[in-house]
């Protein structure tokens, strides 16, 4: 969205106020995201807090040419919690995930973009084959390495890096255009 990143530029400026734009916009989808990867919502809450100060703080230094802001949030938002995780250990990775909804709506605006956008991505990930649809599941919301990923798998690690690489290039080609 370029609402996004006009918040973004002005944040980028030291504004608070686009900041917490932002993370009116989008904390609700990126708390969830934490709580699926985490399976605990306390820790969850850190994460995005974590989160969206590192985004206020490398604001600068995005690049829309790279990814939208959603997507790049997110990744922020993953690799937050990926963190707490490997400090918490590897039993965590196999948490439930947890059913709670996060507390703040997003307006309807909002709620229809992103659902429309959910929908995209959830079809295009169950029109991957069995196997590229689990890897690529493994490694993003459960945050395993390739190694780890072929051993609980049963599969050859080349196998399994190949699996990624061709989802991950279906989903680009299937979502391209979505930002």
């Amino acid at each position: 969205m370029s609402d996004d990143l006009s918040l973004l530029t002005r944040a980028a400026k030291g504004e608070s106020a686009a900041v917490l734009a932002l993370y009116d916009r989008h904390a609700s989808a990126l708390l969830a995201l934490a709580i699926r990867v985490l399976g605990n919502r306390d820790e969850a809450e850190e994460v995005l807090q974590d989160s969206f100060v590192k985004i206020w703080q490398e604001a600068a230094s995005y690049d829309a040419n790279r990814a939208g802001f959603r997507a790049w949030a997110c990744t922020i938002v993953r690799n937050r919690s990926l963190d707490v995780l490997r400090r918490r250990g590897t039993a965590a990775r196999t948490a439930a995930v947890s059913a709670e909804t996060p507390e703040s709506a997003p307006s309807p605006d909002a709620s229809a973009t992103e659902t429309e956008s959910a929908k995209r991505v959830r079809a295009a990930i169950a029109e991957l084959p069995e196997a590229q649809r689990k890897a690529l599941e493994l490694a993003y919301y459960e945050g395993l390495t390739h190694v780890e990923i072929a051993a609980k798998t049963s599969a050859p690690l080349g196998t399994v890096k190949t699996r990624i690489l061709d989802g991950m290039r279906k989903l680009k080609a299937a979502l391209g255009d979505l930002r």
